[in-house]
């Protein structure tokens, strides 16, 4: 089984993105667990125990967070998705701006 994280940055103040809601779906779109950003940015456990091989899905609330700092943002949402084949841990970044964003596979 395997386990999840991520970590956001603004990139456009070069902080944290502190406060911002997630929520982890399979494929098929069912909610399996939702977290909130903490201070540094991350939400350390986002398995809810432990996540099976699949296609899973990452959803950042980025027009919420945007909002409530006042900036309007193009990308009122932010869908990740990815394949967990293994036991092995998985870290998922994402580097948001009001007008792009970038992920990759963290370590």
């Amino acid at each position: 089984m395997a386990t999840l994280s991520t970590h956001v940055l603004d990139t456009s103040r070069g902080l944290p993105a502190v406060g911002l809601r997630i929520a982890l779906e399979s494929a098929a779109g069912s909610l399996l667990a939702e977290a909130v950003t903490d201070a540094d940015g991350r939400a350390g456990d986002l398995a809810p125990g432990e996540l099976g091989a699949g296609t899973y899905r990452l959803r950042f609330d980025t027009a919420a967070w945007f909002g409530a700092h006042g900036v309007e943002g193009f990308y009122p949402e932010v869908v990740v998705a990815f394949d967990l084949a293994g036991d092995e841990h998985s870290h998922v970044p994402l580097l948001l701006s009001p007008f792009g964003y970038s992920t990759y596979r963290g370590s």
